[in-house]
């Protein structure tokens, strides 16, 4: 069989130079003293410098990231404990924090000695870009599904469709807060008909709404509950405590009123 051997392991060291000169990400080399050995072309046009202004001079001098300096500098753990790590970052590049992230690790010398570290960065600005209008978008998507609407002079629902989450529950929670705050309602009913599972996780959110409510002095009352999600809780063992629970939107209304101490009459209009 023929005998394959690396390209790269038999470059001279000017033609490994050249080879990661091509590489469009900075990468570097440092020793363990954290000086500077290699720096390719990319890293040097981002630092605005060439070799002789960089190679001798402390990395952390020429990026001042968040981790520089700090036990949590990847290339410091990888010399220390001879491991790759890989981080995010925040490096300011002429003047403006630039999101990074960035992998090291350990070099050695033909007898296995650590002789210092290598480090390569991948500019991550439009990924963090991405996330942030994501995250935005789904704060957005959770407000609107989850309104908080009076229903009747002190009554307010909020009706939940859908899966209910930590980010979730904490919008619910927030929005009916900020709407008894608003309306001095007395009385909110939560009604989740419309979610399809209810576990331990979810029952625990609506207890939470529920005392939260309470401290704002209004009674939370949760409707909706269908035979599936009532024997679910039963057999996971889920105790509601004494919070006020009814199958139908109606009844729930019922209660509401009698809390209030409201009574409601339907009248109609005698014909001739």
């Amino acid at each position: 069989m023929e005998n394959l051997q690396n390209p790269f392991t038999k470059a001279s060291d000017s033609e490994r130079e050249q080879i990661l000169d091509q590489i469009p990400t900075p990468v570097m080399a440092v020793d363990t003293d954290f000086r500077v050995t290699y720096m390719n072309q990319a890293g040097l046009r981002i630092l605005g410098s060439i070799h002789e202004d960089v190679l001798g001079r402390h990395c952390f001098s020429l990026f001042n990231s968040i981790h520089c300096n700090t036990d949590k500098c990847c290339m410091k753990r990888a010399i220390d404990a001879n491991m790759q790590y890989s981080d995010r970052n925040e490096v300011k590049i002429g003047g403006r924090p630039v999101p990074i992230e960035y992998y090291a690790v350990p070099l050695t010398n033909e007898t296995g000695e650590i002789v210092g570290g290598l480090e390569y960065i991948l500019d991550i600005t439009e990924r963090v870009q991405n996330e942030e209008r994501i995250k935005e978008q789904s704060y957005t998507i959770a407000k609107m599904s989850t309104p908080t609407i009076k229903l009747w002079d002190g009554v307010l629902v909020l009706p939940v469709v859908g899966v209910i989450d930590s980010m979730r529950a904490q919008h619910m929670m927030e929005s009916m807060l900020n709407k008894i705050g608003e309306t001095s309602s007395k009385v909110i009913i939560l009604d989740i008909q419309g979610v399809a599972a209810v576990d331990t996780a979810v029952a625990n959110h609506l207890i939470k709404i529920t005392k939260a409510t309470r401290l704002m002095g209004c009674e939370c009352i949760l409707s909706g509950i269908s035979p599936a999600v009532a024997q679910t809780m039963i057999q996971l063992g889920i105790d509601m405590g004494d919070i006020k629970t009814n199958s139908t939107l109606r009844d729930a209304l019922d209660d509401a009123f009698k809390i209030l101490k409201l009574e409601v009459h339907s009248t109609r209009q005698s014909q001739d």
